[in-house]
């Protein structure tokens, strides 16, 4: 099996890093009660640790020092109390955040599962499933942590820093600037880092994102590779993404925590210049050993902020890429919108119409050229034709699911550029050879056509393609669970209930796009007898392969080249004994 398609790294535009956190940060502007709660009791909390050195140094030099044993005991009181506020509101902070970062994962997961929904086609075509996937759930989760500490860490672990020097160079401006003199050192490393671990943990993103993409497809081809005992080949591919995944992880991690390598050697070499000064050239006496004591706490204060900032700037520059790749998308433009001056269409009677039509789905292969044709309301139309030759284009183009390059499609005389693609998707029903069902109940799946029909409705609807009897011999009838896709249930029988689906929705334009290709001929002839009714007053396109099941059409178009060679009934056509005739021959020499 080749894994080309996942392994390829999916191409990203460079971004400045700076917009891609202001974009990041603008969601948290709809909590801004909730910040304000959170900064009032962050300063609170931040005013509680600075004062605790300085409790410490009044105990030491003025209680200690003066054996005033009931003001030591009243100092001691005091702290236990205010300490267990700060616990408390340790606690009330870490819930609000909590709180706040997971709804705006909600809000920013949600926003990009919509516009995800409003992509064309183009769009999935050009990707892996999985690697849509890794973006919805790994790079969102990936925020958590970044929202959450750009609130509770920025802003008191900067007021602390603050705080921290103005008491320092307060008391003693020479110990202070002792202590801040590698400070140098830790803004040198920390932009040789930098510049090099946001390109590491970009890679590894798109690496985490192959790796989804395989998994996702192997595991939904499983069948396959079992069939043809792939097993081996496959898990030498899966060995190979892994390797690659490690491999970007490793290479990441090792400049990540280089980060706080240079923190420690700068905490520490500042601190060793403050006690050298204080002992070397200050001098410690008995009178204020509280003050150096209250100098190495500060120490610690001053470069545990530092560390925790640099943690989170690290975080930032891990789960930054996520941030990229999820904005990328959400800057994805539908290439199928609705322009400006769109209106809703109307009931409409089913009249199509092709007006000089040329489309390619790509610069250098031109699909349809220059077709026009004109069907009437109520008209079955049969596409025939080679592989590739443009039948599904046809029909994706009446539903705009794609827009011409060329010409106009008219639906009513509406031209289907100027309607809402609501409005004129609601009016059709399509129906593909891929019969996706989705985990649930019979009942649920059929009433997906239409999510507003009733029960009796929906056993109308399976009655009519004859999937009624199969369904009341299951457990629990229409209330059956269906696995993944239909699992348990024959192709036929998904097939069945895809067809029921389509026609509980009650089109006006009905397309089957090779419907029937996985029903037995048995069960073929049960779906046509209930097709037949059910085409009777609607306009129909069928493309099919199995030629016996359109010979009924009022018309066939047989295409091949991108336009439409031939056209007329399967009378008329085998009459001319053109290349309709030839495709009949070729189908039903053998029988």
């Amino acid at each position: 099996m080749s894994i080309n398609a996942t392994r390829e790294d999916e191409n990203q535009s460079l971004v400045s890093k700076k917009d891609t956190i202001i974009r990041l940060f603008r969601y948290l502007l709809k909590y801004r009660a909730t910040i304000a709660i959170v900064i009032f009791i962050m300063l609170v909390t931040v005013a509680i640790s600075i004062l605790n050195p300085l409790l410490i140094e009044r105990a030491v030099d003025v209680h200690i020092a003066n054996r005033d044993k009931n003001g030591l005991l009243k100092l001691i009181a005091f702290s236990i109390g205010i300490n267990l506020i700060f616990i408390i509101l340790v606690k009330v902070r870490m819930y609000l955040m909590a709180k706040m970062s997971n709804e705006v994962l909600v809000t920013i997961r949600q926003e990009l599962y919509t516009h995800i929904q409003s992509l064309s086609f183009s769009f999935f075509d050009s990707r892996p499933t999985g690697k849509i996937l890794a973006r919805i759930i790994g790079d969102v989760n990936s925020l958590k942590q970044v929202l959450s500490d750009s609130v509770t860490t920025l802003i008191p672990d900067f007021v602390t820093i603050c705080a921290v020097v103005v008491i320092m160079l307060i008391k003693n401006w020479k110990l202070a600037l002792a202590s801040l003199i590698s400070l140098p050192l830790l803004f040198l490393g920390i932009w040789f880092i930098e510049t090099r671990a946001h390109l590491r943990w970009r890679d590894f993103r798109k690496k985490s994102s192959n790796l989804n993409a395989f998994i996702h497809e192997d595991l939904s081809g499983m069948k396959v590779i079992q069939s043809f005992a792939a097993e081996k080949e496959t898990g030498e591919d899966f060995d190979e993404l892994l390797n690659e995944h490690r491999g970007s992880f490793i290479r990441a991690i090792l400049i990540n925590d280089a980060f706080f390598s240079v923190i420690d050697i700068s905490w520490g070499l500042g601190s060793i210049a403050m006690f050298y000064v204080a002992i070397n050239i200050l001098g410690v006496g008995v009178d204020n050993v509280g003050t150096l004591i209250s100098f190495g706490m500060f120490i610690g204060m001053f470069w545990r902020p530092i560390m925790n900032l640099s943690n989170f700037y690290n975080k930032l520059i891990t789960n930054i890429s996520g941030a990229e790749r999820i904005f990328e998308i959400l800057d994805t433009k539908p290439e199928i919108t609705d322009a400006g001056d769109v209106i809703e269409m109307p009931d409409i009677e089913g009249e199509v119409r092709f007006d000089h039509v040329t489309f390619a789905y790509d610069k250098d292969t031109s699909v349809l050229n220059d077709v026009s044709f004109k069907v009437k309301p109520g008209e079955t139309i049969a596409l025939v034709g080679p592989t590739g030759a443009g039948k599904t284009t046809v029909v994706n183009l009446i539903s705009r699911f794609y827009d011409v390059q060329e010409g106009n499609v008219y639906i009513d005389d509406y031209n289907v550029k100027d309607v809402s693609i609501e409005s004129l998707r609601k009016q059709m029903g399509i129906m593909t050879q891929d019969n996706f069902l989705f985990s649930g109940t019979i009942k649920e799946n059929i009433r997906y056509g239409n999510l507003d029909a009733s029960d009796e409705e929906v056993i109308a609807a399976a009655k009519a393609v004859n999937a009624h009897d199969f369904i009341m011999k299951l457990e629990n009838g229409y209330d059956t669970k269906l696995k993944e896709r239909g699992g348990g249930l024959s192709i036929g029988q998904r097939q069945l209930l895809a067809f029921a689906r389509t026609m509980v929705s009650m089109p006006k334009i009905l397309i089957l796009d090779e419907a029937t290709s996985s029903i037995d001929t048995h069960t073929e002839l049960l779906v046509q007898q209930g097709i037949e009714a059910l085409l009777k007053g609607r306009t129909s396109f069928v493309i099919a392969h199995r030629l016996s099941t359109i010979s009924k059409a009022d018309r066939i178009f047989v295409i091949d080249q991108g336009k439409i060679l031939e056209e007329g009934s399967s009378e008329e056509l085998l009459a001319k004994k053109g290349l309709y005739y030839d495709l009949y021959m070729a189908q039903f020499k053998n029988i």
